[in-house]
């Protein structure tokens, strides 16, 4: 048996399926910032990442590093990626 690794950005095919796999991170590890960062990193992969680092202004290795649990970006970044991505950031009670 051949397994291969699982990667969750070849089964996001449109923005609804990405908004649900994001707020599905959001419910499993919202207290954790590294998890919504990676979960933002595969959306970023489901689609154009080139568009991606032109929309935010930060390079591929920036991206990675951000995304990588590495880097600890302010949260002006963090928005800038979920608006260039397509998705808003809300509060409700």
């Amino acid at each position: 048996m051949q397994l291969k690794k699982w990667d969750s950005a070849q089964f996001l095919k449109n923005k609804e399926e990405m908004v649900e796999y994001l707020n599905a991170c959001l419910d499993e590890g919202g207290d954790d910032p590294a998890f919504i960062l990676h979960a933002l990193g595969v959306v970023a992969r489901a689609g154009n990442q080139r568009q991606l680092e032109c929309d935010v202004g930060i390079s591929q290795p920036g991206l990675h590093k951000v995304f990588s649990g590495v880097g600890k970006p302010d949260f002006a970044t963090v928005y800038r990626i979920a608006r260039a991505l397509g998705v808003n950031i809300r509060f409700s009670a």
